[in-house]
């Protein structure tokens, strides 16, 4: 069956057992919930606070949307699909969440070499941190992650459109990916698979060598602070950031190339899970703690928000016993 034909896939899940479909459902509904909350509230005071207009802020705030639209483009369909027990899914829509997935997934790798050059910048030059990383620098920067990340992408999805496939169109997985589409496919699928890694190891390595490059020269830096107050407080700007990148870059590491990962279907549905859903959580819980300014802009504004409410009160309370006052004493 020609892609014309197959126009719709089964998505198998996590499990066949029925029992923990429910609990299943529960904890995803709340993590997700937790993720779009957390990362909304980071782009909510970055727009709101003045205090928040630096670059590793702007980059935060980028990072934050695309942790959004990630776990956007798989968590909600496959919540969809287990509170219906639809799991089907049709090509198209197939097709696009591995498009949105893959691009947001590769743009965020991209975006973290971004990022760690940005700590390097302050560490390393910081009388010419606001020179170097300035508004213009860093809209150039985020236009260049985009554009990185399409390049990378934009093939792989043109040879995934050309795979021909056939009955059983059932997709060993809880979303749509390359793997298990590569799998059930017709086609010679050898161009597609190398086109795969090519790509994979493409971005792993060109941005976890400027990770490596930026981190590489803020140790050393780092290491000739002569007090130890300042060695703790640099390394303290840099831990949130690099807690991050150890679990985005551990995972797509793991998965790509690991070829045993690719093959144990349980792993890899694990694993992707794992990037999909907990990943997103854990980002404004590491960065928000360990980010000064975040933690005093979200004070300023929950203080805004209550002395906001105490007035509305008050004024609400001054009116009332004033129009009671009028109907006792016309």
């Amino acid at each position: 069956m020609r892609n014309g034909t197959v126009i719709s896939f089964f998505l198998l899940g996590l499990t066949n057992d029925p029992q923990p479909q429910v609990l299943i459902l529960i904890l995803l509904f709340l993590i997700y919930m937790l993720s779009v909350t957390g990362n909304l509230t980071i782009i909510t005071l970055t727009f709101m606070d003045s205090h928040l207009k630096t670059p590793m802020c702007f980059f935060l705030k980028n990072f934050s949307f695309l942790e959004i639209s990630f776990t956007s483009a798989c968590i909600p369909r496959y919540l969809y699909n287990i509170a219906t027990g639809n799991k089907v899914i049709t090509y198209n829509a197939c097709m696009s969440q591995v498009f949105f997935t893959d691009i947001c997934g590769a743009i965020e790798l991209f975006l973290l070499a971004a990022m760690s050059y940005d700590r390097y910048v302050a560490i390393c030059k910081p009388l010419h941190y606001v020179t170097i990383m300035s508004s213009r620098v860093c809209g150039i920067v985020i236009i260049c992650c985009w554009m990185a990340g399409l390049c990378v992408i934009t093939p792989l999805l043109c040879l995934l459109l050309n795979l021909e496939f056939c009955d059983p169109n059932m997709l060993d997985h809880f979303t749509c990916d390359a793997f298990p589409l590569v799998k059930i496919s017709r086609s010679d699928t050898w161009i597609v698979e190398q086109t795969v890694d090519i790509s994979a190891a493409l971005t792993l390595n060109m941005t976890l060598i400027c990770v490596v490059l930026s981190y590489g020269s803020i140790i050393r830096t780092i290491f000739r602070f002569p007090s130890v107050r300042q060695r703790k407080k640099a390394l303290l700007t840099c831990s949130s950031h690099m807690i991050v990148v150890s679990i985005t870059y551990g995972t797509c590491i793991f998965i790509y190339t690991n070829p045993a990962a690719k093959e144990e279907v349980t792993t890899n549905k694990l694993v992707s899970l794992l990037i999909s859903s907990v990943s997103p959580t854990l980002s404004p819980f590491i960065y928000t703690p360990r980010n000064k300014q975040v933690k005093k802009a979200f004070k300023d504004s929950f203080e805004r928000l209550a002395l906001l409410s105490t007035k509305r009160k008050f004024f609400f309370f001054i009116s009332r016993n004033r129009s009671m006052a009028l109907d006792i004493f016309p």
